[in-house]
């Protein structure tokens, strides 16, 4: 499991003793409202997905969630992911994969989930990785300002194959970031 380094952050795996922040992260309703389901009700249930994450990196490579941690602080800022997408109509990975963030709301603000998002990005690419997806709910705006910072290809509003309902696209080709 890689871990990524920037100017300013730690891309890492997350680690059992993440579980607080995470639950702190996780278990607000206003973070929670734009990955679609309800907050992580305690550190078991954190515990858990932090170990079902680790599980499914192992398993494939290209599927990962990683820490955002500030050099500067050690604060874990919030999480960048590399996610495979299942369709909504056969249940089924078909070798799509989306690109996402989500900041605990005291670390919004400071570019960090570009940052991430960016590295990771140049990460995955650079290993092989051929595209990738990024989708939100319509009213995202701040996660819309972070994949337009990122120079990613809008698709406009249209409906997701991956989740309900319709929302900004955007799609990008390992070559297209590669020579930007």
């Amino acid at each position: 499991m890689t871990t990524i380094e920037t100017d300013r952050l730690v891309l890492r795996p997350y680690e059992a003793d993440d579980a607080p922040r995470v639950l702190d992260i996780l278990g607000r309703a206003e973070v929670m409202k734009w990955l679609g389901g309800p907050p992580m009700a305690d550190l078991d249930e954190v515990t858990r997905w932090i170990s079902r994450r680790r599980e499914r990196e192992a398993a494939d490579p290209f599927d990962l969630v990683r820490a955002i941690e500030v050099r500067q602080t050690g604060v874990v800022a919030g999480t960048v992911m590399m996610v495979r997408l299942v369709r909504l109509d056969n249940d089924e990975f078909d070798g799509d994969y989306e690109i996402g963030w989500h900041l605990h709301p005291d670390s919004v603000g400071r570019g960090h989930a570009t940052e991430a998002a960016g590295a990771l990005l140049n990460d995955v690419f650079a290993r092989g990785l051929a595209d990738v997806w990024c989708g939100m709910m319509p009213d995202n705006e701040r996660s819309l300002q972070v994949a337009r910072r990122l120079g990613l290809p809008s698709l406009g509003t249209r409906s997701n194959p991956w989740y309900e309902g319709d929302g900004p696209l955007f799609h990008v080709t390992r070559d297209e970031w590669l020579s930007r």
